[in-house]
């Protein structure tokens, strides 16, 4: 959608991502004096993404975690990219990736007094690295935890409503499957594969998520404080099902924010059948041990 709307607040501009209008193309200029956000916005080219004159600065201390393996291509677009939208920390988790990842992270880190980097021994898989991630977020007591892929499928100007959107919620989960939310350049395989897998945890767990396995969220600190990470056995992809259910368990608000999903920019996509292996055991497990009730 090519047509760009301004609007006074967020609520404004959920409702129009709820009736299909494209999030980039929507410029928010809020007046709450928690929100110090400049008025302009600007665009490279028609039809584009609008970027704000200056990034969104909220009073929460604020930590991105992004997990890294083979994503030098995307690493360094994608900080300037956030530091556009968001006041925030970052930490780049890095498996010891052989494409020189990790070395680039070192560089900016160097270069960027928001940029922190994790150096792993190698890869062990999406879980173990968030883990780590949200273990040094809360060492370091952050407010608000984020949680996003390094390859531009999750767009840097969504942050902004995510962070907005925890005000209310203790988890804020961006989901493809909510009015307004979606997916683009996927194929039919890709398509069958998410939609079989929301409804196959669905099928065990409850249908109070629409979106299980999106990984795109915002986590408030005492909500994973409370967690006890140390106990959580996945580690594939299905680490994002397990961390909603013990939100879930714990009675904690969650809630879910229309995103559209867009394939990786660059680099292959790291989901294969040793993940949907895992997930096929790992479901019926949380449900066996009792941390399944509808």
């Amino acid at each position: 959608m090519d047509e760009a709307y301004a609007v006074p607040n967020f609520e404004l501009a959920e409702e129009l991502i709820a009736r299909g209008a494209d999030s980039a193309r929507i410029a928010i200029s809020p007046h709450n004096p928690t929100e110090n956000q400049s008025l302009g916005y600007s665009q490279v080219g028609a039809g584009t993404p609008l970027i704000p004159a200056s990034p969104f600065a909220f009073k929460q201390s604020i930590l991105i975690v992004l997990p890294t393996y083979n994503e030098r291509a995307n690493l360094e677009p994608l900080v300037q990219a956030i530091r556009q939208y968001l006041v925030a920390d970052i930490l780049i988790v890095d498996d010891n990736s052989p494409d020189g990842t990790g070395e680039l992270a070192d560089q900016l880190s160097c270069r960027h007094g928001h940029v922190h980097v994790l150096h792993r021994p190698h890869k062990e898989g999406l879980g173990p690295a968030y883990l780590a991630g949200f273990t040094w977020a809360l060492q370091r007591d952050y407010s608000l935890i984020i949680e996003m892929d390094c390859d531009f499928s999750h767009a840097p100007w969504d942050l902004p409503r995510l962070v907005h959107r925890s005000h209310t919620a203790d988890l804020v989960i961006g989901s493809r499957y909510v009015p307004g939310g979606g997916t683009e350049n996927w194929n039919a395989r890709r398509r069958f594969v998410s939609r079989c897998g929301n409804t196959y945890v669905s099928l065990f767990l409850g249908s109070t998520i629409h979106d299980w396995t999106g990984g795109f969220r915002c986590y408030r600190r005492e909500l994973l404080a409370r967690m006890n990470l140390a106990t959580v056995r996945a580690k594939g992809y299905i680490f994002q099902v397990e961390l909603a259910w013990r939100a879930m368990q714990l009675g904690a608000d969650v809630d879910e924010l229309p995103i559209r999903f867009c394939d990786r920019i660059e680099g292959q996509s790291k989901l294969g059948w040793q993940s949907i292996a895992e997930a096929l055991m790992e479901v019926p497990r949380m449900y066996l041990l009792g941390l399944g009730s509808r």
